[in-house]
């Protein structure tokens, strides 16, 4: 599969039989085959996840689904595509002929994505992430870590091709907790660091901390918007 990173936590998947588009917020979105089916996730309805632009693929794209968080509420979307819409809540399943769509419960708004097709895994976090915070009371960063570390169990030792996850530079020395500990429990073949706002260099700060990392080789460097990562399906 061909993967496109589109900006902050958005990319664009091609797999040999469809386009998966998630958390468009901005940017340059690539031509898309009219031969492909296209689904749309968000994660959730914060601005950086959720644009109501996408609606207007469906103008564009002969068959689309739009695949959200329930908490993107039904009256945001345009009625003529109401039809397209697979409104879903955590911790469910969507199923249709070409993918399989699991549900976590996010710690913040929405959900996460696993998704299952052709023989391939994907996971896109959304803002399910170990959201710790300097001057936060410890009581309340404690609890953010159970719930991050509880909501992620189902992927423990679950083979994963392409994850994207958060790597926040806003979080200070605490940017890497939560990618760090979905690396431990997940098996990912290749994580895509996002939710980086445009500072790709916490990325090389990531390397740099972790030079003995076993999982080194997992995790992509992404240097700008518009990049694109080939994932091989293995044999």
């Amino acid at each position: 599969m061909e993967i496109t990173y589109i900006g902050h936590s958005g990319f664009l998947v091609e797999t040999e039989q469809a386009l998966l588009l998630f958390d468009y917020y901005q940017g340059e979105i690539p031509p898309l085959a009219d031969t492909k089916p296209l689904y749309v996730f968000a994660s959730h309805r914060h601005g950086d996840h959720f644009n109501p632009q996408v609606f207007e693929l469906a103008k564009e794209h002969p068959e689309i689904c739009f695949v959200f968080s329930r908490d993107i509420w039904r009256s945001r979307v345009p009625e003529e595509v109401q039809d397209k819409l697979a409104s879903l809540k955590p911790r469910q399943q969507w199923q249709d002929g070409r993918l399989q769509v699991t549900t976590l419960k996010s710690t913040d708004e929405g959900v996460a994505f696993l998704v299952e097709t052709e023989g391939m895994t994907i996971y896109h976090a959304g803002d399910l992430n170990d959201w710790r915070w300097e001057g936060e009371p410890e009581g309340w960063n404690r609890q953010m870590q159970e719930n991050y570390r509880k909501n992620l169990e189902v992927l423990r030792g679950r083979r994963i091709d392409a994850a994207f996850v958060p790597l926040d530079p806003r979080q200070e020395k605490d940017y890497c907790l939560g990618m760090d500990y979905f690396l431990e429990t997940a098996c990912p073949r290749k994580v895509f660091p996002m939710h980086c706002w445009e500072d790709y260099g916490i990325i090389d700060r990531w390397f740099a901390e972790h030079p003995d990392s076993p999982f080194r080789d997992c995790v992509v460097k992404i240097g700008g918007r518009g990049e694109r990562f080939m994932v091989e399906a293995e044999a």
